[in-house]
């Protein structure tokens, strides 16, 4: 970090929900866990105790900003009551569509909650400059002496994202006013880690006497159960207070959210049918968002020793104003559903049997994050890990901590007192010393498309082309970066290519990633084309020129040099994942 940035500021974008926080340099020398954050987001003209806002935007007719968050949720709901909602656009729980998305660019549109498509970078923008300007208006408000110059901002992604989306969170930043230079990706389970290195024991549920995160040598998963994702990394601690990642980052989409769409699979679904639950969300979108929002509330109450009903509220009118069109009513359906006999219905609350609640909503959910946490504890990487680190929003479930434990009762399971904020908290210290982490271990291998030289004993046949006489072999995977490999922070890979035409003033590379750590061809299951490399040849001549591209890895982001081999002279390079 430069040494004008007088203060580090992180911004921490949910499936659920988002908010900030930040420390000055001075403050962080004197105690790192001296971070500042937005105390209560306020809502209908009432402060709620919360340290997050629902990640919901509400634009309207000429898709201007209209409002984020707890704001954005009451503005909307006024609209539906005043029957003028309509011409707006509400977003909500949309940023799993880049984790969804394997076609990510810029061009992506994405549907607010009645179908209505706005370009996806202008949504994810317009979202993080809402956080922003809020977090501005609090430094002014604390007269605080900082100009924007001297701010070194982070934003979080999961780990387990494709450096696409990681360079689309990084454009909407740019675009909210976030200046490039000023920016830092941060990995949330590594977030997580790092603030779990600074607290003490009696802010950690598990954390025995002789508690070892801290210690040089010590092995520790975390395990990131956010909204959308589960993001899972494994650490070593080094001296110097450094760590090292065992274990490519790995995980899946079975955060929060998945809950909740069980939930209404289960519980709805399975009662009406998909067609109510269109209608529901097309015709009624307040009552929607209130199932959704009940749901939220209701599911945080659930235990492992939970017995009889779990009752929540839903929308009965809305509900069966939208079934009555198709003749039945939804007491009439429940009575003939599946669930019968494990879903009631008083009045306008809906009585789910205890069992159902833990077993088919929340099992499958679990079943997939202890699978993930126990393939990663198979590999001969992870060997020597004794302690699992429990953090993110929906870690503070106690059905999650409680499949965790039950799983894996030879490990310690240890969870901060406030494991939600443990990812934003630790961006902020993220931001102030990145080089804390020493290394990464890459997810993907890297390469170019190429055409060498045919060999009958390495290339198939029917890859071969023959060009002014002599035979090639195209879309081979020329590889720069293989998958599964440990690499410190700023590791340069350094890769030459040779112009192929007189006086050729650009080289274009098509940049694949896979899965494989070798793979042979670019086209192969296994390899996906990233994007784009545009590499500009200075002051072209007629002879053949070559190129050196220099690949840094070992960061969140990878990055991309190039210059003239004969002159040194530096060439201008875009690399540009989204196409």
């Amino acid at each position: 970090m430069t040494s004008n940035r007088l203060l580090v500021a992180a911004l921490d974008f949910g499936t659920t929900f988002s908010g900030y926080a930040f420390s000055t340099t001075a403050e962080n020398k004197e105690n790192p866990l001296k971070i500042q954050s937005n105390q209560a987001w306020t809502t209908g003209g009432r402060s709620l105790l919360s340290l997050k806002t629902p990640t919901c935007l509400l634009l309207d007719k000429d898709k201007k900003f209209v409002s984020f968050g707890f704001e954005a949720e009451d503005v909307y709901s006024d609209l539906l009551m005043d029957n003028v909602a309509d011409d707006y656009y509400f977003f909500q729980r949309f940023k799993m569509k880049l984790h969804e998305n394997s076609d990510l660019s810029m061009s992506t549109m994405i549907e607010d909650v009645t179908g209505k498509s706005v370009n996806a970078l202008e949504v994810f923008s317009k979202s993080i400059s809402a956080l922003k300007n809020h977090l501005m208006k609090t430094l002014e408000t604390q007269k605080a002496d900082i100009t924007p110059e001297e701010i070194q901002w982070v934003l979080t992604v999961p780990a387990i994202w494709s450096d696409t989306a990681k360079q689309f969170m990084r454009s909407a930043a740019e675009q909210a006013g976030i200046p490039g230079g000023q920016l830092k990706i941060a990995l949330e389970p590594e977030a997580a880690s790092l603030y779990c290195q600074h607290l003490p024991l009696d802010k950690l549920t598990g954390a025995e006497t002789g508690f070892s995160v801290t210690k040089t040598g010590t092995r520790y998963m975390v395990i990131d159960v956010g909204g959308g994702t589960v993001d899972i990394t494994v650490h070593e601690k080094l001296d110097g207070g450094k760590l090292k990642e065992l274990y490519k980052a790995s995980g899946g989409a079975c955060g929060g959210t998945a809950v909740d769409s069980k939930f209404i699979h289960s519980a709805f679904i399975k009662v009406v049918g998909k067609p109510v639950m269109t209608e529901l969300a097309e015709q009624y979108p307040g009552s929607y968002l209130d199932l959704y929002r009940e749901f939220e509330t209701v599911k945080r109450t659930v235990t492992p020793v939970r017995e009889g009903k779990v009752n929540l509220t839903i929308p009965i009118v809305a509900i069966n104003k939208v079934m009555d069109d198709m003749g039945e009513s939804f007491k009439d359906a429940l009575m003939s559903s599946p669930v019968a006999g494990k879903i009631a219905l008083l009045g306008d609350k809906l009585r789910i049997d205890a069992e159902m609640m833990k077993e088919i909503i929340f099992g499958e959910v679990l079943k997939d994050i202890v699978n993930h946490v126990r393939d990663i504890l198979k590999r001969p990487e992870t060997n020597g890990v004794t302690i699992l680190l429990l953090v993110g929003g929906f870690s503070e479930s106690p059905m999650v901590q409680d499949a965790i434990r039950k799983a894996f009762p030879n490990k310690r399971v240890v969870i901060p007192n406030e494991p939600g904020l443990s990812v934003l908290k630790g961006a902020v210290l993220f931001g102030h010393k990145p080089e804390t982490i020493a290394s990464r271990i890459m997810r993907y291998s890297y390469g170019v498309d190429t055409m060498p030289s045919f060999d009958i004993t390495k290339h198939r046949n029917d890859k071969k082309v023959t060009i002014a006489g002599e035979d090639h072999c195209l879309n081979v995977f020329s590889e720069f970066m293989a998958a599964g490999t440990s690499v410190p922070v700023g590791h340069t890979e350094l890769a030459a290519y040779t112009t192929t035409t007189p006086f050729q003033s650009a080289m274009k590379l098509k940049i694949y990633c896979s899965t494989e750590k070798s793979p042979n061809y670019t086209d192969d299951d296994c390899c996906t084309m990233m994007g784009r490399m545009d590499i500009t040849v200075p002051n072209p001549t007629a002879e053949e020129r070559n190129l050196i591209v220099m690949y840094s890895f070992g960061d969140t982001e990878l990055k991309v040099t190039a210059m003239e081999a004969k002159s040194k002279e530096p060439c201008v390079a875009d690399f540009n994942l989204l196409k």
